[in-house]
């Protein structure tokens, strides 16, 4: 009778391993190989961004400040934020790819330039943020260097 219990408990907690992982993968379901596939903002927020910005955007605090997305008076300025992603600042890191031999915490997580405008104009534009001008893939790039 104690092993059939120990059995089903065991197959209990497999099935609980295994919906958590099914439930976790949907929150990559951009990725590939350790990169986004796709440049949609709203994929790349929910693959990267609210790991520390939270699915709401209103921030955390803990390991380190991770300030609201929602409602920053710094996210008036699209290039501000640009700066920030391309560059990194405090304990946000840069996701712009590295340079060859440079390794980096999140190492193969750089973002191309329409990832970048895209995510930018996504939150600006969602988490009640109602900016109405936007970034260009253009003008990303141009901030690049």
């Amino acid at each position: 009778m104690q092993r059939k219990s120990i059995l089903i408990l065991a197959g209990v907690a497999l099935l609980l391993a295994a919906g958590a992982a099914r439930a976790q993968s949907s929150d990559n379901a951009g990725h590939a190989g350790g990169g986004l596939t796709a440049a949609d903002g709203e994929a790349v927020f929910r693959g990267i961004c609210q790991g520390c910005h939270m699915p709401d955007a209103k921030g955390a605090q803990g390991a380190g400040n991770y300030p609201a997305l929602t409602g920053n008076p710094r996210l008036a300025s699209p290039q501000y934020m640009a700066a920030v992603i391309l560059h990194g600042r405090r304990d946000m890191p840069s996701f712009k790819p590295a340079p060859e031999g440079e390794e980096r915490f999140l190492r193969g997580t750089g973002l191309s330039d329409a990832q970048i405008a895209g995510v930018i104009n996504y939150i600006r534009t969602h988490f009640g943020n109602r900016y109405t001008d936007s970034i260009s893939v253009d003008e990303v790039a141009a901030m690049r260097q």
